[in-house]
């Protein structure tokens, strides 16, 4: 069986007429709940007001928005168009529908 080393604690009083830093423990963390809330009630104003910074994922996200509509558009038109054309076959070949 090996002899553990023996360990000795000390206290740093001075070092070079310089006294460390002394430790401080950290504040114990708030309820995870109660911050999640007052990080809510900072944005209160801020909903209403876009950030600067995030202009270019605005701009990104609009041309984005504008093709979509524009797909849309197109797709329910040709559609549209496929319908009248049916519709003016059928009328040619049974005559005017009642």
């Amino acid at each position: 069986m090996e002899k553990e080393p023996e360990t000795i604690e000390v206290e740093v009083v001075e070092i070079d007429g310089i006294a460390p830093v002394p430790h401080v423990d950290p504040e114990p963390e708030q309820d995870p709940r109660q911050q999640g809330w007052n990080d809510w009630q900072n944005w209160q104003g801020k909903v209403r007001q876009l950030d600067i910074r995030w202009w270019p994922l605005w701009v990104v996200l609009g041309i984005v928005v504008v093709f979509l509509i524009l797909t849309v558009g197109i797709v329910l038109g040709v559609i549209y168009g496929i319908y009248r054309i049916i519709i003016g076959f059928l009328r040619a070949i049974l005559g005017p529908l009642k």
